[in-house]
């Protein structure tokens, strides 16, 4: 009887609730596009350019963030990050200058990028290794991505963008549950648990940037469609703003779904032949967002969002046992890399569509699961360092 409160308010649950609040911030940039273009009259490519500046110094920064998680552990970085992503969107609307804006988008994703690495480090040690564990942290980010069109259309659609300080309130509760969830990890880890920060096995380096290469087909397509869907959905499907934000919602929301079916489905079937075929069904439902009219584009989009979702939380995984002696680095470039390269495409989309149309720029999206499909082919299932250290629970 009194165990269930205590699971209930165990690490990983205080982690994944404090991943959402992280990851508002990452889909909250996408979702403030349509109010940039509308209330700003910035061109696609503008417009883009500010997901670029948010997950461009992520780029960087996450990486680098993952080989000082490699070598100290810095839980403060929790909070402390999750405060950062929060202050940099809130103060996005109280400009209207386009260089201070890139600024402080720019801040949000520094924050972005210093949570991640340390944040997945935490979660492996506090799930125990377990792919269902990781699976539910990684669902608290999607659920994050998930509500923060709607957070952002509730706020700035009342308010205008000068209401944007409003969206700083989830980075504080974000602070106060990864604070709670250390606190608690604290309690149960008995004394000298944890101590070896170095797991055993050899870093094989040609797999993890195999891996890296179909992360970024994949990110190419999500921050794509993330960047342009509340854009895109209105000309197919009808209607105004509303109706974008509620493709970008169910975009995001499959997601949620994609996560928790990812981790179990490696489980039984091996986590590589699930991202395979994750992203061999991803490109037909890509193909039916850009080509099938009406409302059939919300079912493919929540396709889309589920076969993209179903590898997240195993890429992360998948990373950290190619490279067993740099969780950190690897955390950091997988889940950088699922940022930052979409950004970085997403003003080249802009243009492409500033010159055409949406539709015709949004189009060479559906070649790209396939090839990452092609990426993935040659790679085999990593021994996990905690199979080798011995049974885990989970």
């Amino acid at each position: 009887m009194t165990s269930s409160p205590r699971r209930r308010a165990g690490p990983v649950p205080l982690l994944s609730a404090g991943h959402a609040c992280v990851d508002v911030y990452q889909g909250s940039i996408a979702a403030l596009v349509p109010f940039f273009v509308a209330e700003r009259a910035y061109p696609y490519a503008a417009a883009a350019g500010l997901v670029l500046a948010a997950s461009l110094l992520s780029s960087v920064a996450q990486p680098l963030f993952g080989v000082l998680t490699d070598r100290w552990a810095m839980p403060w970085l929790l909070p402390v990050s999750t405060l950062a992503g929060g202050v940099g969107v809130a103060l996005c609307g109280l400009t209207d200058q386009y260089a201070p804006t890139l600024v402080v988008v720019a801040f949000s994703g520094l924050g972005v990028a210093a949570y991640h690495p340390e944040a997945a480090r935490v979660a492996r040690i506090a799930g125990r290794g377990s792919h269902t564990s990781m699976g539910w942290f990684s669902l608290g980010g999607n659920l994050g991505f998930a509500t923060s069109p709607l957070l952002v259309s509730a706020v700035v659609a009342t308010g205008g963008l000068a209401a944007s300080p409003l969206l700083v309130l989830p980075a504080v509760a974000g602070a106060l549950l990864s604070t709670a969830a250390l606190r608690s990890m604290k309690r149960r880890t008995p004394p000298g648990a944890g101590a070896s920060r170095v797991s055993p096995g050899r870093d094989d380096w040609a797999s993890f940037a195999r891996l890296s290469g179909a992360i970024a087909c994949r990110s190419v397509v999500f921050v794509g469609l993330g960047t342009f869907l509340a854009l895109y959905a209105p000309e197919r499907v009808g209607g105004g703003a509303a109706v974008g934000a509620a493709a970008l919602f169910v975009l995001y929301l499959g997601g949620a779904v994609g996560t928790v079916a990812g981790g179990r489905l490696a489980t039984r079937f091996g986590r590589l032949r699930v991202v395979r075929w994750s992203y061999a069904l991803t490109a037909p439902a890509v193909a039916g967002i850009v080509f099938v009219p009406g409302p059939a584009l919300f079912v493919f989009a929540a396709a889309t969002s589920i076969g993209l979702s179903v590898p997240f939380s195993l890429h992360i995984t998948l990373g950290q046992d190619y490279l067993p002696r740099r969780p950190g680095t690897a955390s950091g470039v997988t889940l950088g890399l699922a940022v930052s390269v979409g950004g970085v495409a997403g003003p080249l989309i802009g243009a492409l569509a500033d010159s055409t149309s949406l539709h015709t720029a949004l189009t060479p999206l559906i070649a790209l699961p396939g090839l990452g499909r092609l990426v993935l082919r040659p790679l085999r299932e990593p021994a996990r360092p905690e199979d080798r250290a011995g049974p885990v629970e989970g």
